[in-house]
């Protein structure tokens, strides 16, 4: 399974200590040099990031311009941009997106978007983590989560595991 991300669900699972959970529920996820710069910009959480990349978990790739990628950076950031078009062109299995922007134009390329929240649920289902805990551990790192998204993510593990 080829998986794609951006920058988002990795930094936000690398901040909460949560970076096994992509080791565990794919291969290996490939990002785009512009994610990685993004990535890595920052203090936190760059020593996990780069501890899955050297473990193999995290491949970073050069891919090369596209218009595909032209056209999406005059939508979205550049690591968005980057990764989608990157997804796109190699027909990836799935996108790593939490961005509302980007996960709408995903879907209009046809391209499967999970983001960390899909990534906590899955986890949370197979009995790996509690996830109200970590969603609001995602929210004290500074994700944004709606009270309505928080309470949906909550009812739909209930459901799940119910």
């Amino acid at each position: 399974m080829t998986v794609v991300s951006n920058t988002s669900p990795l930094l936000n699972l690398a901040l909460i200590g949560r970076l096994s959970l992509i080791e565990m529920q794919f291969e290996q996820v490939e990002v785009p040099t512009a994610v990685w710069e993004e990535l890595t910009a920052g203090q936190e959480g760059v020593d996990r990031l780069e501890a899955v990349r050297d473990r193999g978990g995290i491949q970073v790739v050069s891919p090369e311009p596209t218009d595909l990628l032209t056209e999406f950076e005059r939508e979205l950031d550049r690591g968005e941009a980057a990764a989608l078009a990157y997804a796109t062109n190699i027909d990836a299995e799935r996108v790593l997106l939490d961005e509302r922007e980007g996960r709408a134009a995903a879907r209009r390329h046809d391209v499967p978007v999970t983001g960390v929240i899909g990534i906590l649920l899955r986890a949370s289902r197979e009995g790996e983590i509690d996830l109200r805990t970590e969603l609001d551990a995602l929210r004290e790192a500074g994700f944004w989560i709606s009270d309505a998204l928080y309470e949906r993510a909550l009812t739909i593990d209930e459901e799940d595991r119910g």
